[in-house]
């Protein structure tokens, strides 16, 4: 008995790790005929385990079932789940919180004690910096506009602007972006012909979803850096775009979220996005991203203010 239900936790665990499995490659994994794998397949799916098997050749495949049955984690798999619900615990995404921590729990009571260890001594170790939690987003919420995003279908909702004022909008959406503190929607608005990017805590969906629709090819090929130049152009009253003398991939860890949005131009060039409060702060994030530049547009200020700074450089080594 102790050896058919080792077994089966092997048959388990390697239908979990690969989406189709030939009877005969189980058999050979297992030790055992390819009958043996029939009958511990009908054990599986008598515990709940939705096993299916594949049509044309004999084999099988671990599908999805009505209730989640247990899984199986090896020590990594365990602590990345385990280290990723302590962190939802702290989510911005309202009613998430209590779920991930009583998720937690369940998954730390029945923890190896060596990995229990491991979970244990990163949290004490671990200290979350860096800017305050973004505004609270209700899950509910998110999962209307990711249902809306994902079916195609027109989004209607209720929003606030910055400047405190309320509208109506129609839209097609498109993404949902986790960017920086906040939830953004990209979607093209409908009554204003264009894209637009809308904070998701700022907006109160309207039920039911609206028609369904073709989706249009956006005008960007990355969301994300969509996203942050939209951000930038939108936010800082100053704004410049430099070509960089390096690749976009080669300065990506230099431009930090906020900062601007990077554009590739080729393996060598790439265009740099960014806005700032000021001309002096625009010299600041250009040059601290460290690489030679040229200057491509900005306000009519910002050549004097580089030259400035160079000058200043100058004088500083040769004194």
């Amino acid at each position: 008995m102790l050896e058919t239900s080792a077994r089966l936790l092997k048959l388990l665990s390697l239908l979990q790790t690969h989406r189709d499995w030939p009877g005969t490659d189980l058999a050979e994994r297992l030790g055992v005929t390819t009958r043996t794998v029939r009958r511990d397949v009908e054990r599986l799916r008598e515990l709940g385990y939705p096993v299916h098997a594949l049509q044309g050749t004999p084999g099988y495949r671990l599908g999805a079932g009505a209730s989640l049955p247990p899984l199986l984690l090896d020590d990594d798999e365990a602590v990345a789940v385990a280290v990723g619900l302590r962190t939802a615990t702290s989510s911005s995404v309202t009613g998430i919180e209590e779920t991930a921590l009583r998720a937690l729990t369940k998954l730390e009571q029945v923890l190896p004690s060596r990995l229990r260890h491991r979970v244990n001594t990163l949290q004490t170790a671990t200290v979350r910096a860096g800017e305050a939690p973004g505004p609270k987003i209700s899950a509910d919420t998110l999962m209307t506009i990711a249902d809306a995003c994902r079916h195609h279908e027109r989004l209607r909702f209720d929003y606030l602007s910055p400047r405190g004022g309320a509208s109506r909008r129609h839209t097609e959406p498109y993404r949902l972006v986790n960017y920086g503190r906040h939830w953004y929607l990209v979607a093209f608005d409908i009554d204003r012909d264009d894209w637009r990017t809308f904070r998701v805590d700022r907006l109160t969906p309207r039920p039911p979803a609206g028609a369904r629709f073709t989706p249009r090819e956006p005008p960007f090929d990355d969301v994300a850096a969509y996203l942050a130049q939209q951000l930038s152009a939108r936010t800082w009253p100053c704004q410049a775009t430099v070509e960089l003398h390096e690749s976009a991939d080669a300065v990506a860890d230099r431009v930090w979220p906020g900062m601007g949005a990077v554009e590739s131009l080729d393996e060598r060039r790439c265009l740099l996005h960014l806005g700032a409060p000021s001309t002096s702060d625009l010299v600041w994030m250009i040059t601290s991203v460290q690489t030679d530049f040229t200057l491509v547009s900005g306000p009519p200020e910002l050549e004097g203010a580089l030259r400035q700074q160079a000058e200043r450089c100058l004088r500083a080594i040769e004194t």
